[in-house]
């Protein structure tokens, strides 16, 4: 079994982010559904909303335990923001991995 290197996860995550920036209404893609997870994963948040129109964001952000507060941002360039929001922590890594096993990305070794 190949090991993936945290640098090959984040760059194969990356180029997943661009191509579904470019094809997020692609049908049966769920790209739309990729970019609210890893926003929900990046902060902590709930009930993340993509306005991809007027490139605003909803969500929820954590304030205390149990505490939610509701924040929107303009967020002129989505795909950007959302390479930003790529952690290298072990359970980020594993959840990446999650993600290219979903959309079938594989690394060369």
């Amino acid at each position: 079994m190949n090991r993936i290197t945290t640098p090959e996860i984040l760059d194969e995550v990356k180029n997943l982010i661009s191509y579904s920036i470019s094809n997020k209404n692609e049908e049966d893609s769920n790209f739309q559904l990729m970019h609210r997870a890893i926003i929900k994963k990046y902060f902590d948040a709930k009930h993340v909303t993509i306005n991809y129109d007027s490139q605003t964001i909803d969500l929820k952000l954590p304030v205390g335990q149990k505490k939610y507060t509701n924040i929107t941002f303009e967020c002129q360039d989505l795909e950007r923001f959302l390479k930003s929001c790529l952690k290298k922590d072990d359970k980020s890594l594993f959840f990446y991995q999650n993600i290219l096993s979903h959309y079938n990305i594989t690394t060369a070794a």
